[in-house]
């Protein structure tokens, strides 16, 4: 697979939201993507994948898009909660945008720095573009020790693989060329989606990656946080497995 293929004009965004249990918030991230005026005039497509919630997070959707007509939102969902890695294969293939984005739906990263993530690719520098949360000045929650240490760790051990100097290789913002993520065979249905599509994108022919720094606004556990130190074991398992054994 070559990165240049099909390339087209850059004229609008699919912003891929996986949803569990965010029915009480998913307002506000939709909100922000709202505010948000990308550069160029790009427009947005806003897809939701809502992964079998066993709250109100669909009638919040549906609720929120009905009293929002003028956004392109495309509502799915998974009968059985498969993980928030199947959420974005979901959100992915159905993608029509010339880039996707991947967003959270708590309020961890702000929509308003997709500009940061677009810019690379306008200038004519990147093809695929990570935000990092430990590059620039941007703010930053302090929260866990152990949970930033872990975080670089498995970025290290990554780059050894792919042999890339990312900083953060579990951020959620990563920006790909729509046709060049969707011709990409992802399996990992979890929390292994980070170390799996960024070991098989570092392996794309010619593909130019950057990072930028993006700003972080971090949940606790009571928050609502999901990720635990049991993810962190299948990432580096994700590591081994998508660098070595299944190429």
């Amino acid at each position: 697979m070559n990165v240049s293929t099909n390339m087209q004009p850059f004229n609008k965004l699919s912003i891929v939201i996986p949803a569990y249990n965010e029915g009480a918030t998913i307002h506000l991230i939709l909100d922000r993507i709202d505010e948000v005026e990308l550069l160029n005039k790009i427009q947005k497509e806003i897809i939701i994948v809502n992964d079998c919630s066993k709250d109100n997070t669909e009638e919040a959707i549906l609720k929120y898009k009905s009293e929002h007509p003028h956004l392109n939102i495309q509502y799915f969902k998974h009968e059985v909660n498969q993980g928030k890695g199947a959420a974005l294969h979901t959100g992915i293939s159905k993608a029509t945008g010339n880039y996707t984005v991947i967003q959270d739906a708590d309020l961890e990263y702000d929509p308003e720095e997709f500009n940061v993530l677009i810019k690379p690719i306008l200038k004519g520098h990147a093809d695929v573009v990570f935000g990092s949360r430990f590059l620039g000045g941007n703010p930053h929650r302090i929260l866990f020790f152990w949970h930033s240490i872990g975080n670089k760790m498995l970025t290290m051990a990554s780059n050894m693989f792919t042999n890339l100097n990312l900083t953060d290789m579990e951020t959620c913002y990563k920006l790909f060329p729509t046709h060049v993520i969707q011709q990409i065979q992802l399996k990992e249905k979890r929390f292994g989606f980070e170390p799996e599509v960024t070991a098989k994108i570092a392996r794309v022919k010619d593909v130019r990656i950057y990072e930028v720094g993006i700003s972080y606004y971090g949940r606790t556990y009571a928050e609502g946080k999901k990720i635990n130190w049991k993810d962190g074991f299948r990432a580096i398992y994700c590591i081994l497995k998508y660098n070595l054994f299944s190429r």
